[in-house]
């Protein structure tokens, strides 16, 4: 079996995994491409992106240009001779004449099943919307959105209980995998690409903070969704008196309870807390893992055990206020 010379194109840890999969396989990666090393922690120090220290790890060359569109940044592209460019969430729109660049074109490890779920935030809009199923596809790029041919699927169940980290690093892995097939069989002609459905296409929206913070008022399902969706980022919260708390997982408990004020923090449970929610707060959001302000996250069990005054049942969550009642 043959040997491609790859050029990989990615920049955070889900583009990582497949970096590692490719250095372990039969196939060649000549160079890599990743976003300028940003601004982060509290420092504000730049930072290299999981790419780029793994591909240091890996004495590979390292271009991170801000943009692809120059005349220059494609004369170096072309001058590494790839057969293909592997693209894993990289950050940056490639130009047509890019594409043209690798003779077998360049390819996309995408975490979804397209059509649905185009764009940049495929895993958690995926857990908010209530899909039973995820996946990747492996896609000839094209000039559009997440736009290209199908060259390979991988399917995954998410259940109630899936996390926007669970999926992550569960597709990660298979989208790793599943690249080294195809890869294995592009050379080869073994493989072949089908266009995308017309039908069933949908966009995920990049994620902002503003929309990680929770109203009650909407039904205990979305906001389980919501909350799993969030974890690890941007974390769903709710206002505590004058700080926030942050929800991590959580349940929905069955059956209705006389109308309450929504985020109103009811009796505790066991190893939950139990706050109103939905229409006229009939319904009860149950959570199991949450993160008071300057803790660390915890199971509900232990925060209560550690910081019950600030956590009172008749606490109003969502606003700056207490209502002062007890249940």
């Amino acid at each position: 079996m043959s040997s491609l010379r790859v050029v990989f194109a990615g920049t955070p840890e889900f583009a990582a995994s497949s970096l590692a999969a490719l250095l372990e396989s039969q196939h060649q990666v000549v160079a890599a491409y990743t976003q300028p090393d940003r601004p982060a922690g509290r420092g504000r120090k730049l930072t290299p992106s999981p790419v780029k220290r793994l591909a240091l790890e890996h004495g590979l060359p390292v271009y991170q240009p801000e943009s692809l569109k120059a005349s220059d940044a494609q004369a170096t592209l072309d001058a590494l001779d790839a057969d293909v460019m592997v693209v894993v969430a990289y950050g940056l729109l490639l130009p047509q004449a890019v594409l043209d660049i690798p003779r077998l074109g360049c390819l996309n490890v995408h975490a979804s099943l397209l059509p649905r779920w185009r764009g940049a935030a495929p895993i958690q809009r995926a857990i908010e919307a209530g899909d039973s199923v995820s996946g990747v596809t492996i896609m000839q790029m094209d000039a559009g959105l997440d736009t290209g041919d199908m060259l390979f699927e991988v399917r995954t169940p998410i259940t109630d209980q899936t996390t926007g980290g669970d999926l992550h690093d569960r597709l990660a892995l298979q989208g790793a995998n599943a690249l080294v097939q195809v890869l294995d069989k592009l050379e080869t002609g073994r493989i072949t690409a089908s266009p995308q459905p017309a039908d069933g296409v949908t966009y995920a929206a990049k994620l902002t903070k503003a929309e990680a913070e929770l109203d009650f008022s909407q039904p205990a399902e979305q906001l389980v969704r919501t909350i799993h969706a969030f974890n690890p980022w941007p974390v769903a919260w709710c206002a505590l008196d004058d700080d926030r708390l942050r929800l991590l997982k959580a349940s929905v408990e069955p059956g209705e309870q006389p109308p309450t004020a929504p985020g109103m923090l009811l009796e505790h449970g066991e190893d939950h807390l139990r706050i109103a929610c939905g229409a006229e707060g009939r319904q009860v959001l149950c959570v199991s893992r949450a993160q008071l302000p300057g803790g660390k996250a915890l199971p509900a069990r232990e925060l209560l055990n550690a910081r019950q005054t600030r956590l009172i049942p008749g606490t109003r969550l969502g606003q700056n206020t207490h209502s002062g009642a007890s249940s």
